[in-house]
C-alpha cells in the first residue's frame, strides 16, 4: 500500500480511524487518524519496540473531543522493515513529514518513552508547532548525566546481546509493566521488531542525551511516572526535571510501571483529560 489510504477500526477500542502510508527515506510509514479535523490535534508516540496499539486505551476517552493521529515509527509494528540509519533526529523527520502532508500546524504531542524524545525533539526545532506536551515514563534529552551513567549507556548495548532472546523478550514485558495484558501485548510487539532491531532502537534512545543545562522547554508538560517504574534514570530524574521546568506538572500512577498509562489506564486518561482542557482552553 503505496501512500494509500484504507479504513481500519482500532483492535479492542472500537475507535475507527484512516489508515495512511508514507514513504520515507527506503521506509513505508504506516499512521492512523481520525477521518474528520478537530479543534486540536493529539500525536500519539510510542516507545522503542512498541507500535501504535500501545494507545488503544486512550482512545475512545478522547475521540468524541480531539483529532487523533498514531503511527508506527520506522521499524515498528506495520512499518517495516527499515534498513539503513535509525535514530531521534530521524523519527522527527518522518514525523514532520506525515504533519506535513496532512496539514497539521499546530499539535499536542504525547509522546511515551521513546517517544517522549521524539516529542522533546520536535518541540526544540519548531515550539510553534507544539500546543502541549504529555511525556510519559521518559527522560530529559537535554539532562546532563553522570559519568556513571554515560558509561552505563554506552555498555547497556553490548550487555542486552548477552541476553539469550526469549529470555530478554519476557525481561522487557515484566521489567515494564504490572498488568497482565500490558505484558502480553508488549511481548508480542519486541518479538515482532526482533532483537537486533529492539536492541538497535533502546541504544539509538539511549544515546539520544545532549546536554543542554540551560534549556528549557517552552510550551506546558504534563509529565507521567508510573510509581513502580524500575527504569531508575527515569524514576530518579524525573521529579529533578519536573522542578527545572518552568511549565511542567509531575503527575504519579499508582500500580504502574513504565507502561504507565496501559497499566493505569483510566487514572492516565483522567490525567490527560484535566490537563489538556485546562491548558486548551487557557491557550
Amino acid at each position: 500500500m503505496a501512500d494509500g489510504t484504507s479504513h481500519s477500526a482500532e483492535r479492542g477500542c472500537g475507535v475507527r480511524l484512516l489508515e495512511k502510508t508514507l514513504q520515507r527515506d527506503g521506509c513505508e510509514i504506516h499512521y492512523w487518524m481520525t477521518p474528520e479535523a478537530k479543534d486540536a490535534w493529539l500525536v500519539f508516540l510510542h516507545g522503542a519496540g512498541a507500535d501504535h496499539r500501545t494507545f488503544e486505551g486512550q482512545l475512545p476517552a478522547l475521540q468524541d473531543r480531539y483529532g487523533l493521529l498514531l503511527w508506527d515509527a520506522r521499524g515498528h509494528g506495520r512499518s517495516r522493515p527499515a534498513r539503513g540509519r535509525f535514530g531521534i533526529p530521524l523519527l522527527a523527520d518522518d514525523l514532520l513529514a506525515v504533519l506535513e502532508r496532512e496539514g497539521i500546524e499546530q499539535a499536542v504531542f504525547v509522546g511515551h518513552s521513546m517517544g517522549g524524545c521524539v516529542a522533546q525533539e520536535i518541540v526544540r526545532r519548531d515550539p510553534g508547532k507544539v500546543q502541549a506536551l504529555v511525556l510519559i515514563d521518559t527522560f530529559s534529552v537535554t539532562w546532563t548525566p553522570s559519568p556513571a551513567l554515560r558509561m552505563a549507556l554506552r555498555m547497556a548495548p553490548h550487555v542486552l546481546w548477552l541476553c539469550p532472546w526469549p529470555l530478554l523478550v519476557r525481561w522487557a514485558a515484566s521489567y515494564s509493566t504490572v498488568d497482565p495484558d500490558a505484558r502480553r501485548y508488549v511481548r508480542e510487539a519486541v518479538r515482532t521488531v526482533g532483537q537486533r532491531n529492539f536492541i538497535r532502537f533502546l541504544a539509538a534512545t539511549a544515546a539520544f542525551l545532549h546536554p543542554e543545562p540551560d534549556y528549557r522547554i517552552p510550551v506546558p508538560t504534563m509529565l507521567v511516572l508510573g510509581e513502580e517504574e524500575r527504569l531508575g534514570y527515569i524514576r530518579n530524574t524525573a521529579p529533578l526535571w519536573s522542578r527545572r521546568e518552568p511549565r511542567c506538572i509531575l503527575r504519579r500512577i499508582p500500580h504502574a510501571g513504565h507502561f504507565a498509562h496501559q497499566d493505569h489506564p483510566k487514572m492516565f486518561n483522567g490525567l490527560m483529560v484535566s490537563f489538556l482542557e485546562q491548558t486548551l482552553n487557557r491557550a
